[in-house]
């Protein structure tokens, strides 16, 4: 057996068909809710998979899911794994030419969409190009729950096939093709600085560098067998909690983690900060997954508010990973939940997992990383390591993505080989100190040049954040006459709070940023806009630091 996952998860299955692998809660407090065992959810995988290639889909070939959180996304993912086909997360916030383009560039030929997606997807269908085959999840309108009325909305997708009557009526047994290492999952991502890229991961290569070869925290397995052989000795236990969409990389890696452990996983629809702590004491959650200040920040905001005196005992720990945490809301959360641990875990679609921050007073609010033996700083021109304290960007050798899909050029950016390795050069421009620990500067795409000097939007960011009247911030450059760019601060403030003026936050960043990192140019908006996963809309923040300001 290769170290295939869906050959991998059917190996826990059979280690322990009767355990608890997945509980989907609809919001709490709606009454709806599903509970799988590990056989119900192989058997659900099987009938998806068989249904599809009875549709005519083939080995290799694409299929989208486009949906919610559920029970449906996590099926359709393994069914797509057990038949060999290639599972394409979308980005449900998508509109329909953000659909078009990635249906056309991904090659999609099924797709599988919520029901309340359907006239984004009627929208995008016709610039599909060999997208053939769809399944609609719940019915049209997407209401979540049944609805008797929900038959008299008008279907903008009527060829699209009922999931639930296309996985009732085939088969829940296996009865696959041999698979190999060597199939692909393919993670669409980026579209927050320009349109989504698909980076193409060989299973075997994804199994080791996001899944942390079946023990992120100890020694990988030596064989595909043994991970089965770990799952029956070591028992059931651990509830993990994945917050962001399945359609990012950092939830369906946490799914695919606790799996591979024989473990529970939990799930909502959708981010609901309130009902994800009550969830957490009711489920008796042990490791909770986000993203960034987004999602960590409305939760501490919950702690210190209507949900004070809920119930943590489980929590173990809280990993980020995609943004980073600021040194504020850290602060926040230890204050309300002391035993809790936060991992501010680094990594990326195209390297999986580099390693995890450790703390570093000293370091301000910089991100210092213990990365793994794979992770190195190198010039981004050579390819060679740069001397301690030069910058350059992170790359990661070994068990790394093919490349991106349908873009060699910018494949051939991206990815190199050296030394008889392939290499993934990362956007992080970061630091490397002679104990190999690696301080990570920011986003080489969102440097700010301004009168030469190079400006990380992140740092900027953790000092706005540390002002008591601001909620969020993004940082942008725009262009100046006289320095090139400036540094613009796009500002949510606190929803009981004044909004600053330009003057105070200047004030505030003074003591805590070199002179030319501090903002000349403020925006209040109501909202920060972010994707659904917490990533920072770098696109819309430079758009709206563009308009009609008048600067300092």
């Amino acid at each position: 057996m290769d170290y295939n996952l869906a050959d991998l998860f059917e190996s826990v299955v059979d280690a322990a068909p009767g355990r608890e692998a997945l509980v989907w809660l609809d919001l709490p407090g709606t009454g709806a809710e599903r509970r799988l065992t590990y056989a119900e959810l192989d058997a659900a995988a099987n009938r998806i998979a068989h249904h599809l290639t009875g549709a005519g889909l083939r080995p290799g070939e694409h299929v989208g899911i486009h949906l919610y959180n559920g029970v449906e996304y996590l099926q359709t993912l393994y069914g797509c794994l057990k038949a060999r086909l290639v599972p394409v997360n979308v980005n449900y916030r998508y509109v329909g030419e953000e659909l078009a383009h990635l249906y056309r560039d991904a090659d999609l030929a099924a797709l599988v969409f919520d029901g309340e997606f359907g006239g984004r997807v009627a929208e995008a269908l016709p610039r599909a190009g060999r997208l053939r085959h769809l399944l609609r999840v719940g019915p049209p309108g997407g209401s979540p729950l049944p609805d008797p009325a929900s038959d008299a909305v008008a279907d903008p997708v009527p060829d699209a096939v009922p999931f639930a009557e296309a996985a009732s009526a085939a088969s829940p047994e296996r009865g696959f093709p041999a698979r190999s290492g060597n199939d692909l999952l393919i993670i669409y991502t980026g579209g927050t600085t320009g349109m989504p890229k698909g980076v193409m991961w060989r299973q075997e290569d994804l199994f080791f560098a996001g899944l942390g070869g079946g023990a992120p925290k100890g020694e990988p397995v030596a064989s595909p067998g043994e991970l089965a052989e770990r799952v029956a000795a070591g028992g059931a236990g651990l509830t993990f909690f994945p917050l962001p969409p399945l359609m990012h990389g950092t939830a369906v890696l946490t799914a695919f983690i606790a799996f591979h452990y024989g473990q529970r996983v939990v799930l909502h629809r959708r981010f609901s900060p309130g009902d994800a702590l009550r969830t957490v004491a009711k489920e008796r959650v042990n490791a909770m997954s986000l993203v960034g200040d987004a999602m960590l920040r409305p939760l501490v905001d919950a702690l210190r508010g209507p949900l004070r005196g809920t119930d943590l005992s489980s929590l173990l720990t809280v990993s980020s990973s995609g943004a980073i945490t600021s040194a504020t809301v850290r602060a926040d959360l230890a204050a309300v939940a002391p035993s809790v641990l936060l991992l501010d875990n680094f990594g990326s679609s195209e390297s999986g997992f580099n390693g995890t921050a450790i703390g570093d007073p000293a370091a301000g609010p910089a991100l210092r990383v213990e990365v793994n033996a794979r992770t190195s700083v190198v010039d981004p021109v050579t390819h060679e390591p740069v001397p301690a304290g030069t910058p350059g960007r992170v790359a990661q050798r070994g068990h790394v993505p093919l490349g991106y899909y349908n873009d060699p050029a910018k494949t051939a950016e991206t990815f190199f080989e050296r030394d008889g390795e392939r290499w993934v050069l990362l956007g992080d421009m970061a630091t490397v100190d002679e104990a190999g620990v690696v301080t990570v500067l920011g986003r080489g795409s969102q440097c700010i040049n301004t009168g030469g000097e190079k400006v990380y939007p992140e740092e900027v960011e953790q000092a706005l954040k540390a002002h008591p009247a601001v909620y969020d911030a993004l940082v942008a450059g725009v262009p100046d006459t006289v320095w090139g760019h400036r540094v613009a601060a796009v500002v949510q403030p606190r929803a009981e709070a004044a909004a600053p003026d330009l003057a105070e936050i200047q004030r505030h960043c003074r003591a805590r940023l070199a002179g030319y990192k501090i903002p000349r140019q403020l925006v209040v908006v109501e909202r920060i806009r972010r994707s659904p996963s917490g990533k920072a809309d770098y696109r819309w923040a430079q758009s709206v630091a563009a308009g009609p300001r008048e600067p300092a």
